[in-house]
């Protein structure tokens, strides 16, 4: 994560090349559907209400694990009517991240990221909540979280997110159809994506797998050996 100083002078640099534009990429003027589903069913990034998932993995930081609940809930993001995510995660027992994620999927099947409430956590206080972020809001923009044919888009870059010098994270599809083998079980039918912040060029990229009707199942960092695994998932 940046300072808040530094993240505010990349929002005026931002707005001096123009509102869709930042140092991290070319302006970003997402072609947004029109048509979107009342469900998130794509088989890469199912969200179930009701379902939870649980992660796991050793960082140099500590054990690090990850609660993932889709409530049963909406929330009307834009005018869209977004599947929410509660994502906790925990050092060592102790909650350091919890955030609310919007999403919503389009008529084609691509599901979209529409935004996020994120809290920093430390000794029971909130710290910090930088990287939040909603569609329409300081034009902000979604981007794609899974496409609907991941396929068609293999070594394509796309953005997953767009806030202009807050949130602007990249993907690309780089594998299909591989076996993922994880504390959950041994999946198969999975798609591999490489994932970066484009606010921060040093940052380790992240390869994440994504197994069909499970969704993300792990998160390995790259070149850093780290894993997050899937190690539970429950549903209604």
């Amino acid at each position: 994560m940046t300072t808040r100083s530094i993240k505010l002078v990349a929002i005026l640099a931002a707005a001096a090349l123009g509102c869709n534009q930042t140092a991290s990429g070319p302006a970003y003027n997402p072609q947004i559907p029109t048509d979107w589903v009342s469900a998130v069913t794509n088989p890469y990034f199912p969200l179930g209400p009701g379902t939870t998932y649980q992660y796991q993995g050793q960082t140099t930081a500590g054990l690090e694990t990850n609660t993932v609940e889709v409530l049963t809930g909406i929330r009307l993001v834009n005018g869209v009517a977004a599947t929410i995510v509660h994502d906790r995660v925990f050092l060592n027992g102790s909650l350091i991240e919890d955030t609310y994620d919007w999403y919503a999927q389009d008529g084609v099947g691509n599901v979209w990221y529409l935004g996020e409430d994120s809290k920093e956590i430390a000794n029971g206080q909130v710290v910090s909540t930088e990287g939040s972020w909603e569609w329409g809001v300081d034009g902000a923009l979604p981007g794609i979280i899974m496409w609907g044919d991941p396929a068609a888009h293999i070594g394509e870059e796309y953005r997953q997110e767009f806030y202009a010098g807050v949130a602007e994270d990249w993907a690309k599809v780089l594998t299909l159809n591989q076996s993922v083998d994880v504390p959950y079980g041994n999946l198969t039918g999975c798609i591999t994506t490489e994932d970066r912040n484009g606010l921060e060029p040093d940052e380790p990229r992240q390869n994440k797998s994504y197994c069909r009707q499970i969704g993300l199942a792990l998160e390995v960092v790259v070149g850093g050996g780290e894993r997050v695994e899937l190690v539970a998932r429950t549903t209604p």
